[in-house]
Order: structure tokens, then C-alpha cells, then sequence
């Protein structure tokens, strides 16, 4: 316990589980909506105050988010929980006007390269798009959060300029996004990479807007989240069950596994609201719909003391 006492950390972390959206996209396989409400319902007993649960894109592009209207309109609503859809452009926008949605998520990348790749724009052509969404999004009440994806290290560039990421922030915050979210991720990033990403970063938009997402390609993330708890963030982007990767980042693993970041911020006496348990077995309830294990230490350990 001395270590806890001599580290300055939050006294509570805001988790947000990407699993249902970012987790599965990813997915090569069919999932039935039924799994998928019942994968959501099953976190939100958890106790996350804030999920992405689906997006409005297009279905040739991720197929597994075809469904997420669907998805979206059965499960089951807990008032406290932010359920957030992403959106990529004006058309998925008006669907997400449609359906009265409260909370969406728009995206953008830290290097031309990314950006060309996934959504066939630059960086400067993609924010115009985003600012025009961000607009008519808070014209009609939404809350929006933000990502940029390859904050530490881009799959086709190599290496990312902070002041880049930063600069990226400033303008989405200035959009009115209220969260942003830095994504590493191709997993690269190291602790001492991530202190000058979140230094640098929070000199341009409150330190309490910065959310991390981290995928765990080099082992890193854990790591990485507790640099960026000790750098002053309290929001931490996490999938259960380990479940995700990019389909335009060859190569990236999951994302860190929810249970491993919960185990790890319950040691360090940080208050989540999210039940070990249930988050454990509702891990091993989505691996057994996707017939594969874990990728969890915690799940794989606790698996025997868990019912599912």
C-alpha cells in the first residue's frame, strides 16, 4: 500500500467499454442481434456509466455494424449510462437524428496516411466534415465525444508528431466535443511516449476532456494507462474480454482487456463502479459466442471462481 500513497492518481477512473462496438467490428464472423443485445444488456449491469454500442457507417465497409439501429433500439436503457453511436459523416448524422440518439462519437486520424486509408480524406478535409457534424449535433442536444486514431505511431507513416495529436485536440474540443479520446491504435506506445503525449496535450485542452485507448499489440497498455493515471487523466477506453483491433491497422491486437483494467485500478484503491465479477462473466459469455478464449489475464484466472 505504500506505492498507492507516494503516486498521484485519481480516486476514481471513468472506464468507458468499447467491447460492443469497436470490440466486434472487427470480427470475422456473424453475430446475431439477440448475442449483441444481450452482450450490451450484460455490461450495462456491469456497471459502466458510458459504452459505445454500435456505429453509422457504412455496412460494406463494417459489416458487423450493420445492425447497430437494431441493436440499438432493443436493449435495454439504464438512465445513468451514456450509450454512444458512432458517426462517421452527415448521412450516419441523420440517422443518429432520427432515432433521437443522446451520444455520438465522431473520429479522425493523427497522420494523412490513416486518414487516406480509412475514410479516403486527409486530416484537414476530414475536420471540415467533423465540425459541420459537431454542429448540428449540439443544435440538436447531443453530446459528442471525440477519437484520434494513432496518436504514437501510424501502420503506413511510422512515426506521429505530438504537437500534431495536440493540435488535433484543441481543434475537436473547440468543435464542442466534450471527450477525447487519444488511440494508440497499433499499440506502439510506451509509458515514457505516452507522459509527453498527455503533457503536451493537456496544454491545449483541460486535462479532465483527455480519455486514453489503448490496444496491447507490445504489452504495453497497462503501462500506459497508469503513466497516463499519474499524468492526470481519470477517463480509460477498455473492451472486455480483450476484444477488438482495426480493420485498416494490420497487425494491431485487442484492445486492453476491461478486466484487467479493473483488477488493476481495484489494487490501487481507485474507485470504478464496475462489478469484477460480472465484468469476468460477462467476458467469458461474449469468447463463448465468438468461440475463442479470452484475451485476459484476469478472465483466464478468475475463470473457475466465476458463474456464466
Amino acid at each position: 500500500m505504500e506505492f498507492v500513497k507516494t503516486i498521484n492518481l485519481p480516486k476514481r477512473v471513468k472506464i468507458v467499454e468499447v467491447a460492443p462496438r469497436d470490440g466486434l467490428q472487427n470480427h470475422s464472423g456473424s453475430i446475431s442481434i439477440s448475442n449483441k443485445v444481450a452482450f450490451i444488456n450484460r455490461l450495462s449491469y456491469c456497471g459502466f456509466k458510458a459504452m459505445e454500442v454500435g456505429s453509422l457507417v457504412s455496412p460494406k465497409l463494417i459489416p458487423q455494424m450493420a445492425d447497430s439501429e437494431k441493436v440499438f433500439r432493443q436493449i435495454k436503457k439504464h438512465p445513468s449510462t451514456a450509450y454512444i453511436m458512432l458517426v462517421a459523416n452527415e448521412k450516419g448524422l441523420e440517422r443518429a437524428i432520427n432515432r433521437r440518439l443522446k451520444n455520438i462519437a465522431v473520429f479522425c486520424a493523427a497522420t494523412d496516411a490513416f486518414s487516406l486509408k480509412n475514410i479516403n480524406c486527409t486530416i484537414d478535409e476530414s475536420l471540415v466534415k467533423i465540425e459541420s457534424i459537431c454542429k448540428q449535433a449540439l443544435a440538436n442536444g447531443m453530446n459528442i465525444r471525440a477519437y484520434i486514431s494513432c496518436v504514437l505511431g501510424c501502420p503506413y507513416q511510422g512515426g506521429v508528431d505530438v504537437q500534431r495529436v495536440s493540435g488535433l485536440a484543441a481543434d475537436l474540443y473547440g468543435f464542442g466535443c466534450h471527450e477525447i479520446s487519444l488511440g494508440d491504435t497499433i499499440g506502439v506506445g510506451t509509458p515514457g511516449m505516452v507522459k509527453d503525449l498527455i503533457a503536451v496535450t493537456a496544454r491545449h485542452i483541460p486535462i479532465d476532456k483527455i480519455a486514453v485507448h489503448f490496444h496491447d499489440t507490445y504489452g504495453q497498455a497497462l503501462a500506459n494507462i497508469l503513466t497516463a493515471l499519474q499524468s492526470g487523466v481519470s477517463i480509460v477506453d477498455s473492451s472486455v474480454s480483450g476484444l477488438g483491433g482495426c480493420p485498416f491497422a494490420p497487425g494491431a491486437s485487442g484492445n486492453v482487456a476491461s478486466e484487467d483494467v479493473v483488477y488493476m485500478l481495484n489494487g490501487l484503491g481507485i474507485k470504478t463502479g464496475i462489478d469484477l465479477n460480472r465484468l469476468v462473466s460477462t467476458s467469458w459469455f461474449i469468447a463463448n459466442t465468438l468461440k475463442r478464449q479470452p484475451a485476459s489475464k484476469v478472465s483466464l484466472a478468475l475463470k473457475s471462481r466465476i458463474q456464466f
